[in-house]
């Protein structure tokens, strides 16, 4: 165990190290050597089989999995669960200790030892089946869209899995593609990227050939994996991937972290404590007098045992299960997915959110609010069903202005969805140059008529 936990020590401590590369640094043929690839015919079959053998699939490793049974045996056992169990068994060591003495023992403790050992298995049986569904969603999603990458092999494009690249694929990327590695860029025409999910940076950042920082993290000549392409395109070869990307070391060290119990466990555990000192201290003092007044060694023990038991509240785990159930179903109402019941109350609990706000707050969305025109401000119907104030359609400078918004706009509508709303639809392109597409597209409408 202490070699395990020095070992994962070890590779934390590895990974907050600042990120030392030299692939934005030397020369590209530098890098076609190391490699063994070529920039216009890219990897052979054979060569990207060979690196794939030895470097791995692009992909990042999944944290450690919990085994089903130990989730089961975690809901069934633990933290008052086992205040319940430890109730159960001592009604049927009560009933036990009756069924010895007695000819015709009271089935009190009998009932009560099976009732209480059906509850805590159904209260465990359900939290462990509304956990295990949400897990199976959350799983579901990971297939939901998988990824693929344009790259040269053989002289030849070919769309492949973007599991399937490796280091010294030359890859091709265009304006709606994530990119789907660490890349060194080597032709770029206008390009730009979205690292605000790394940096937190609103604004797209131009990429280009050219080494300008030593720092890779501020160079432009690097493009990083599952950050987005907003404009332009390029041609890209990939220096890192799965887990020696930057994600993947961002990754990495979030998967490391200790999340520690929720704030309903440490109530709930710290409840249980003193029932425990309670239920003991009423219970031996109630058994030392029983003793005192003459009471018979096997009546002051039953005594003993039905006074702890009193005091355990039977109920109570099957109340905040399904408290917490209805509250989960609640949030699933409006598309909030609860991974963990005991998330539930710790949302209830939080007096501090620290987010960033661009994408995570707010939609990254832009609208279109305010124009000039005709030596005037206008303002613009922001609401999503368009019932608010408009504006002259038919001003001469609003033509011209409608004009220039449709023709010098790079930002164009992902396919497939006309029965849309057109301020929903999503959109291949920078925000800005989206707010204006979707502005003039409310206005004019059928914008490829107007591009014909």
């Amino acid at each position: 165990m202490g070699r395990g936990a020095a070992k994962k020590k070890a590779n934390l401590n590895e990974l907050k190290q600042e990120l030392e590369i030299d692939v934005h640094k030397v020369s590209v043929e530098e890098l076609c050597k190391r490699f063994k690839t070529q920039v216009e015919r890219g990897l052979t079959d054979t060569q990207a089989k060979a690196n794939f053998a030895e470097y791995g699939p692009n992909a990042l490793t999944p944290p450690p999995q919990t085994p089903e049974w130990v989730k089961f045996c975690q809901q069934m056992f633990s933290g008052f669960a086992c205040l319940l169990w430890l109730g159960a068994i001592l009604c049927f060591l009560a009933y036990g200790i009756q069924a010895s003495a007695y000819e015709e023992p009271p089935d009190d403790n009998l009932y009560l030892g099976v009732v209480l050992t059906a509850v805590v298995t159904v209260t465990g049986i359900f939290s462990y089946y509304q956990e295990s569904k949400s897990a199976a969603i959350m799983e579901s999603f990971k297939n939901l869209v998988p990824q693929y990458a344009l790259c040269r092999r053989d002289g030849e494009k070919v769309t492949i899995p973007a599991s399937e690249l490796t280091l010294g694929d030359i890859v091709e990327v265009k304006f709606g593609d994530r990119i789907p590695a660490d890349i060194r860029v080597l032709e770029a025409r206008g390009f730009k990227v979205d690292n605000s999910s790394l940096t937190g940076e609103s604004e797209p950042q131009a990429r280009s050939p050219e080494f300008t920082h030593e720092n890779p993290l501020e160079t432009k000549n690097i493009g990083f994996f599952s950050t987005n392409a907003v404009e332009g395109t390029c041609v890209g070869m990939v220096v890192n991937i799965g887990d020696n990307t930057v994600m993947g070391r961002i990754a990495g060290l979030a998967s490391g972290l200790d999340t520690g119990d929720t704030p309903i466990a440490k109530e709930i555990a710290h409840f249980i404590h003193i029932i425990t000192g309670v239920a003991v201290f009423l219970g031996v003092s109630f058994f030392i007098i029983a003793f005192i007044l003459g009471y018979n060694w096997l009546d002051a023990v039953i005594f003993l045992i039905g006074i702890i038991v009193a005091n355990v509240p039977e109920g109570l785990l099957a109340t905040v299960t399904v408290c917490l159930t209805l509250t989960a179903k609640r949030m699933a109402s409006k598309n909030c997915l609860v991974k963990n019941l005991e998330a539930v109350e710790t949302l209830g609990s939080t007096s501090t959110i620290c987010s960033d706000k661009t994408g995570t707050l707010t939609q990254n969305r832009m609208t279109v609010a305010h124009m000039w025109f005709d030596n005037k401000i206008v303002e613009a119907d922001t609401s999503e069903d368009q019932s608010g104030s408009a504006f002259d359609k038919e001003a001469p400078g609003w033509k011209t202005l409608e004009r220039v918004g449709i023709l010098c706009n790079r930002a164009e509508f992902k396919p497939g969805q006309d029965n849309v709303h057109i301020l929903k639809r999503e959109v291949n392109g920078d925000a800005s140059e989206a707010a204006i597409l979707k502005c003039t597209e409310l206005s004019k409408g059928m914008l490829w008529v107007t591009e014909k």
